[in-house]
């Protein structure tokens, strides 16, 4: 694009700023550009029933309630508290990411109107996705008090998270998570694999940039679970956006 053209767009921008957001059935929602995962995402009534779906998959498989206190990782832009407010309504909730620009968004549109929903920056580092922030070590802590939460929810998170990383996490939820608390997440999973490979050229996805595909062999993966605490209550083989597979922990007591 000439000079000329940039100019001219970023004049428009100006005097008509994109819209940050879409509203549809009485709930504001990310506006297309915003929304990650896949193109089916850009449409408003799919990314609609998906946010819905993702707070019926916490009710019909991790025993969520409206007493429920969620703490939901690599939250993006809502969609599970969207969901979580069409179906449920007001709850103790938590989101976090590392992406500053959509956690500004869901304090602009979702805490502004629900103050029982907080969003919080982590500036932590990712190779895919934050590679400015702090570096995750062994004495990573959330900010968050010991049996304080119910269900921690991540999806698309470990997909993009190198297995270190994963390990630090896990061990801080069995910190956090209360009695029989429950986790529910997603990663690439495959059989007859190595254990963890990063962006392995034999999968059906073409991977694009950094940490794009975290992959990791089936029975490897379910082996690391009970070192931690967490016994399997579910497991749903590929399933997901994707291909990833569909993991449900539940804390031992």
């Amino acid at each position: 694009m000439s000079s000329l053209g940039k100019l001219i767009r970023k004049t428009i921008t100006y005097i008509f700023p994109r819209m940050e957001y879409n509203i549809v059935a009485g709930s504001i929602i990310p506006s297309p550009d915003r929304r990650w995962c896949g193109p089916e995402f850009k449409d408003n009534d799919f990314y609609l029933k998906s946010a819905e779906a993702e707070a019926n998959r916490l009710i019909n498989n991790l025993q969520f309630t409206q007493k429920s206190r969620v703490l939901d990782i690599g939250c993006g832009q809502g969609r599970l508290p969207i969901g979580i407010l069409r179906v449920i309504g007001d709850i103790d909730y938590t989101g976090i990411d590392i992406d500053k620009r959509s956690i500004d968004w869901c304090i602009r549109y979702i805490e502004g109107n629900h103050p029982t929903y907080k969003f919080k920056h982590l500036n932590l580092y990712n190779e895919r996705y934050n590679k400015k922030g702090a570096e995750i070590n062994a004495d990573f802590r959330f900010e968050m008090v010991k049996n304080s939460i119910d269900i921690v929810y991540l999806y698309s998170v470990f997909s993009h998270t190198t297995e270190e990383d994963m390990k630090v996490y896990l061990k801080e939820f069995s910190r956090i998570l209360d009695k029989e608390g429950k986790i529910f997440f997603t990663t690439f999973v495959e059989e007859d694999v190595p254990n963890f490979s990063i962006n392995p050229d034999d999968h059906n996805l073409k991977c694009s940039g950094p940490m794009h595909v975290v992959r990791y062999n089936k029975d490897y993966l379910l082996s690391i679970f009970d070192e931690y605490g967490f016994s399997i209550l579910r497991y749903e083989q590929g399933v997901e956006t994707g291909g990833q597979s569909a993991i449900y922990l539940s804390k031992k007591n």
